[in-house]
Formats: structure tokens, sequence, C-alpha cells
């Protein structure tokens, strides 16, 4: 399954709800302002980091970089692009936008 996240952590409990349902081997994937955990620095990064160990986590390059984020990435996510957000989405039978 993939999760996509798209509110910040710090505006609502969505990032603790995904990772509470996420099973080992889902995918995560930060868009919006749900970038802001996949920071380093952050509040949310020991949990994006436990998260790292079990899941795939990713963030789209353009909405970290509209934030001038990018350079705070949390290692063990991956950046991708549109086209990556589209395979990710084609690649997994299911999806679910935690609002």
């Amino acid at each position: 399954m993939l999760h996509i996240i798209n509110k910040s952590p710090f505006q609502t409990s969505t990032l603790d709800t995904c990772l509470r349902m996420a099973q080992a081997g889902n995918a995560v994937l930060f868009i919006e302002d749900g970038i802001y955990a996949a920071t380093a620095g952050s509040a949310a990064e020991s949990r994006v980091r436990q998260a790292c160990t079990t899941l795939k986590v990713y963030a789209l390059q353009a909405d970290m970089d509209a934030r001038g984020v990018t350079g705070k990435l949390i290692d063990g996510v991956t950046l991708v692009d549109y086209g990556g957000f589209v395979d990710l989405a084609v690649g997994h039978k299911t999806s679910h936008s935690w609002l």
C-alpha cells in the first residue's frame, strides 16, 4: 500500500495515525506540507527515521524545493519527482491519502 501524507505533522496527528496503521513493506509519500515530516531537525524526525527501518519513505522533490528544505532531507527518505509519484501510485495495488 502507498500512504500519501499531505498535512504538516505540526497541524494534525495524521503522521502518527498513518505510521500506526502502515505495515512493513508499505510505502509512505510526503507531499505538500507533509514534507515537513521528512526534514532533519523537526519534531517528527525520530518517528520518520524509525519508519524508514520498515517502510519505504519518499518525499516529493518539487514540494521540498518550493519550501526551501531540500537540503534538510532525512537520510533514508528518497526524493521523487512527479514521474516518480506516478510510478509509486501505479506500482501499488492500493493507496490511501491521509487527510
